[in-house]
C-alpha cells in the first residue's frame, strides 16, 4: 500500500504580540498566523514499530527519533507507523517546521487509520494546534485558542539568513511580558485596508531576536529597500519576510536576493 502523504507548510506570523505571562511560566500570545504554499513533506505508513528516516534539502542534523515531533505525534496517535520526512524549511527558524511537520503526521494518520486525532495537540507544542489547523488564523492563550480567518493569498518573499535562534533565549531577553493585544483588523477584505492594519501591529520578539542575532537586521533592511509593503520576522526568528503586490515581483525579489546573499535561504511564496 502506498504511504499516505501530507503537506507541512511554513509556519508565519504576521503579527506576534506578547500580552502576558502564566503562573507556569507560559507566555499569553496574540497572533495573526498564516501558511505557505512552501513546505516539508511528510509520507506516513503502517508498520509493526515505528520508524522515521529524514530526507531533503534540510535533512542535515534532524534527528530521526523521539526528539523528533513527527515520532512524538505518531506516539500521542497511538499506532506504530514508518514515517518519512522531506525536508525544506530550515530548523529553529520561525517558521513552526517542526511544529508543522508532526501537524502532517498527524493529518496523515487520521487519513491512514480512519479516526480523528483524540489527543491533545498543544500537549506537543504550542503551534501544533493552529499547524492542525493549517490556515489563517488568530491565535490567543498559549496558542490554544484559536478564531479561523478568511484570507486571500499574499504574495511574499521568507529570508533566512543562516543562523538558529533559540526561542527561551529570545523570551528572556523580551523586557516586557504584558504587551497590549492585536487591534481588531479590518473586515472590508481590502489588500490596502489589511496592510495599513498590520503596519500598526509588531511582533514583540523582534527587538530581543534582533539583539541575539544582529544579521536579522541585515534581512529586514535587504528586504524593505527592495521595495517590500512590509518587512518583519516571523516567531521567534531568524526568518522574516517580505509583501509585494504580486508573485511575479516576490519572485523578482527572491531571485535578487539569492544573488547578492547566496549564504541565505530564500524563497518566494504565497501566504494565506
Amino acid at each position: 500500500m502506498a504511504p499516505t502523504e501530507a503537506f507541512a507548510p511554513a509556519k508565519i506570523n504576521l503579527t506576534l504580540h506578547v500580552t502576558g505571562q502564566r503562573a507556569d511560566g507560559y507566555h499569553l500570545l496574540d497572533s495573526y498566523v498564516v501558511f505557505a504554499d512552501f513546505g516539508d513533506v511528510v509520507r506516513v505508513s503502517r508498520a509493526a514499530e515505528m520508524s522515521l528516516r529524514v530526507t531533503g534539502p534540510r535533512a542535515m542534523g534532524v534527528p530521526e527519533d523521539a526528539r523528533n515531533l513527527c515520532w512524538r505525534a505518531a506516539e500521542a496517535f497511538g499506532e506504530p507507523v514508518a514515517i518519512t520526512l522531506e525536508k525544506h524549511l530550515p530548523a529553529a527558524a520561525g517558521i513552526g517546521g517542526g511544529s508543522s511537520d508532526a501537524a502532517a503526521v498527524l493529518r496523515a494518520m487520521e487519513a491512514l487509520f480512519g479516526r480523528t486525532f483524540s489527543g491533545d495537540a498543544s500537549a506537543l507544542g504550542a503551534d501544533v494546534p493552529v499547524c492542525l489547523l493549517g490556515h489563517a488564523a488568530r491565535m490567543t492563550g498559549i496558542g490554544e485558542t484559536l478564531m479561523p480567518l478568511s484570507q486571500p493569498p499574499m504574495p511574499a518573499v521568507l529570508v533566512n539568513p543562516g543562523v538558529e535562534v533559540s526561542t527561551p533565549e529570545v523570551f528572556r531577553a523580551l523586557e516586557r511580558k504584558d504587551n497590549p493585544p492585536m487591534d481588531d483588523w479590518p473586515l472590508d477584505g481590502q489588500r490596502d485596508s489589511m496592510l495599513g492594519w498590520l503596519r500598526t501591529q509588531r511582533n514583540d520578539l523582534q527587538a530581543p531576536a534582533l539583539a541575539l542575532q544582529p544579521v536579522i537586521g541585515a534581512v529586514l533592511a535587504a528586504l524593505e529597500e527592495t521595495g517590500a509593503d512590509i518587512a518583519r520576522m516571523s516567531g521567534s526568528g531568524a526568518t522574516c519576510f517580505g509583501l509585494f503586490g504580486t508573485r511575479e515581483m516576490a519572485r523578482a525579489v527572491a531571485e535578487r536576493l539569492a544573488e547578492a546573499h547566496p549564504g541565505w535561504w530564500i524563497k518566494d511564496c504565497d501566504l494565506s
